[in-house]
Order: C-alpha cells, then structure tokens, then sequence
C-alpha cells in the first residue's frame, strides 16, 4: 500500500465532491450553461482519477514498482492541470477574463492522465 497516494486520492476526491456541489448550486445561476459543463468535464475527472490514486495506492502492496509510483505522480499532475485548468477557464470567465494561452494546460493534463493509466498497467505487469 502508498499511504500517501490513499490519502491524497481520498482528500482530492473530497475536493471533487466539493467542488461537484459548489458547481451544482452556487454556479448554476452566475456562468452560462456550456460554462457550466466545462466545470462538470473537470469535476468528472478530478473525481475518475482520485479513484485511480486510490487504487494504485492499494495496488502497490502488490506491485511495489517504479510506474506504479510515477502512475500516482502522474494522476496528481492530470488533475491539476486538467481539472485545475477547466475551473479556472470557468471562473475567470465569471468576471470576463480567460485563461488564454494557458489553454494548453487543459490537453496537457490529459496526456498526463493517459500517461498515468499507461503507467499503472505497465506497473502491474512487470511483476516477475
């Protein structure tokens, strides 16, 4: 078992949660519907890839290897920057700003995700 990964999965999927209300009832009547659902997409999976913190955590008992350690890095990563970087696209948009260039952080997230799922399979089967 990664306690630290267990601990950072089940703070940050109760983030998730949070967030997930805060966008359900406090941000309903203040951004516009395709706003609404950008914050959605990044509640979705903040909360898909703390379960993911979650289980890789538990399943370094098992397989205590590089790519499992990197998998929880990378999930760490993707959140912040996927998810991180949809809330902002949404809450500056509140007072007419944007995110601009920053943009990028959004796919780049993703990729860090992707990476992270890659790593946890690769981690599972270099067991001996």
């Amino acid at each position: 078992m990664n306690r630290q990964a267990i601990i950072a999965g089940s703070l940050l999927a109760a983030l998730a949660v949070v967030l997930g209300a805060f966008g359900a009832h406090g941000l309903k009547s203040v951004v516009a519907p395709d706003k609404l659902l950008v914050f959605e997409t990044g509640v979705r999976y903040h909360i898909y890839h703390s379960f993911a913190l979650l289980i890789a955590g538990l399943l370094y008992a098992q397989f205590p290897v590089r790519q499992l350690r990197l998998a929880i890095l990378f999930f760490i990563v993707g959140i912040a920057l996927f998810s991180g970087s949809l809330y902002a696209i949404v809450f500056l948009s509140v007072s007419g700003a944007s995110i601009g260039p920053l943009g990028i952080l959004t796919p780049i997230g993703g990729l860090f995700f992707i990476l992270g799922w890659v790593l946890l399979s690769l981690g599972v089967m270099s067991r001996k």
